[in-house]
């Protein structure tokens, strides 16, 4: 179905005297309703001004308050949400912690309720801050076993500025000095409704939600934002020695941000470098070369900065030639512009899983959260539609032109042999 003939939707938002903002969007046609809350309590508020806690702090609390809340010890809490046929997680990211559910429509207040007790009233028992620990340790090991994913984490810490590049995981060090006191500082602290948002999304009655959502979340009290001290990242160039049996190589440039005029052109330079299976990288490095198997570039934004990142993992004697000619392809965007048909492939790429995005609840439900708190509103399907629309081959060719110099490249490489690195001044 073409985005242009797609079902109106209507967005409701609703701001609480506490400052939790609630997002809906009603779906015809489906059965099933799913919620995200995004509240700003992720790894970067670990450093905040007069807290003392490791880094890990984030992703244990994470964990911890889903281990029994209200009324309900944590095999109860489970199992109630079982009953109710809910699928959900709980994350720690950088900037957010991040809880979502799905279930049928019918148990969407049932489902909220649980999780109110779950931020409200969490018993963060001492006794299951071992446990904790325990899987989180097992996280960071497990990272010691898929490199590719740990130098994207390595990266983002030394292309951003502290505390905004600080990945969630944390270290063994700061976990396993982490104790519950210092865990419930944390959540004290940070966890707070002024910031959070609740975007909900499929088969919803709105006045009853936002009745609901104000009695569950009303009593919720808000706090002062913790004061975080910007610092700067880096080392620009750096290698992690691991006897692993590949070199990962991993890249960043910064972009413009979601709120940006560029934004759109910059989605579309970065998924023509590396979105998708035809795109640049990997037709050149892979296809045409075989220098890796696994090639991409990526978008990725806060409300401040944005960077392009890109990734490759490669055995030890190609890795010098993929780093260069990753570069030499970044270089080859800046300079020549793009095709036509490049434009027309993302355009519509981008477009389809717009559409597939759309017939979920769940995706739809981050969305609406994640439009919300970059841009304080939600952007129409027909407005990205149009947007993309919009884009030509001149216009993303002039907005690449400045990958040409790459004076602000960082570059990552993790493995047993480092690579030689071109010098800054001449990136």
């Amino acid at each position: 179905m073409p985005v242009s003939d797609s079902v109106p939707v209507t967005i409701e938002q609703h701001e609480y005297s506490n400052g939790l903002v609630l997002v809906g969007e009603v779906m015809p046609g489906v059965q099933s309703a799913a919620f995200t809350l995004l509240i700003p309590a992720g790894a970067a508020y670990e450093v905040a001004d007069g807290l003392k806690v490791g880094g890990g702090a984030a992703t244990m609390v994470a964990e911890w308050i889903t281990r029994g809340a209200g009324s309900r010890d944590s095999r109860e809490l489970l199992t109630a949400l079982d009953n109710l046929g809910v699928s959900h997680s709980e994350s720690a990211q950088t900037l957010h912690t991040s809880l979502s559910a799905a279930t049928l429509g019918r148990n969407l207040v049932p489902a909220l309720e649980i999780f109110a007790d779950i931020v409200l009233q969490p018993h963060c028992d001492d006794e299951e801050v071992e446990p904790v620990r325990a899987l989180c340790l097992q996280n960071l090991r497990s990272l010691e076993d898929d490199p590719g994913t740990k130098v994207i984490y390595e990266l983002r810490r030394r292309h951003f500025p502290e505390p905004w590049g600080r990945p969630s995981p944390g270290t063994v060090e700061g976990i396993s000095g982490l104790t519950g006191d210092a865990l419930r500082q944390f959540h004290q602290a940070v966890y707070r409704p002024n910031g959070a948002i609740l975007g909900v999304a499929g088969a919803i009655d709105w006045p009853r939600l936002k009745d609901a959502v104000g009695r569950l979340f009303g009593d919720w009290k808000p706090r002062p934002d913790p004061h975080l001290s910007e610092k700067p990242g880096g080392p620009r160039r750096d290698h992690i020695l691991r006897e692993t049996q590949q070199i990962q190589i991993a890249l960043a440039h910064p972009v413009a941000t979601v709120v940006s005029p560029d934004y759109y052109r910059a989605r579309a330079a970065v998924a023509i470098l590396g979105g998708y299976s035809s795109a640049r990288l990997f037709t050149e490095v892979r296809e045409k070369r075989g220098l890796c198997y696994s090639v991409y570039a990526s978008y990725e934004s806060q409300r401040a900065r944005a960077a392009m990142l890109c990734y490759a993992g490669t055995s030890t004697d190609r890795a010098q030639q993929t780093l260069d000619v990753i570069i030499a392809e970044i270089r080859r965007l800046g300079r020549e512009g793009i095709e036509p048909g490049e434009l027309e492939t993302m355009r519509a790429g981008l477009k389809s899983s717009l559409i597939m995005a759309q017939e979920s609840s769940m995706s739809r439900s981050s969305a609406l959260a994640s439009d919300w708190y970059f841009l304080g509103r939600v952007r129409p399907l027909e407005e990205i539609s149009t947007e993309l629309d919009a884009l030509t081959p001149r216009s993303v060719s002039d907005y690449a032109a400045g990958f040409v110099h790459m004076r602000d490249l960082t570059i990552l490489t993790l493995g047993p042999t480092a690579l030689r690195f071109p010098a800054e001044s001449k990136v």
